[in-house]
């Protein structure tokens, strides 16, 4: 059994490691809320709400492949058969 001593050095160095996982804890949540804040800024710079984000990633895909369509489109169709040959 250990000496009481020993038990309240053991004790002191727990909590010692609580408290610095304790501030390692809130100086991460520090960084991400300003992470967030910024993001939020950049959205509405955009004109973009949060809540409509999923909504204009998708809109923001279908245009981009609706322009890759168009550009193959206008390409010649002997430049495409002459890539799909080689």
């Amino acid at each position: 059994m250990q000496q009481p001593e020993e038990r309240i050095k053991e004790l002191k160095s727990v909590l010692e490691k609580a408290k610095n996982l304790r501030y390692k804890a809130e100086l991460r949540l520090e960084h991400l809320e300003r992470q967030e804040e910024e993001i939020l800024q950049e959205l509405k710079e955009l004109g973009v709400e949060p809540e409509q984000l999923d909504e204009e990633i998708a809109k923001l895909e279908k245009e981009i492949d609706e322009q890759i369509q168009q550009a193959w489109e206008l390409l010649p169709r002997e430049l495409i058969e002459r890539h799909g040959s080689a």
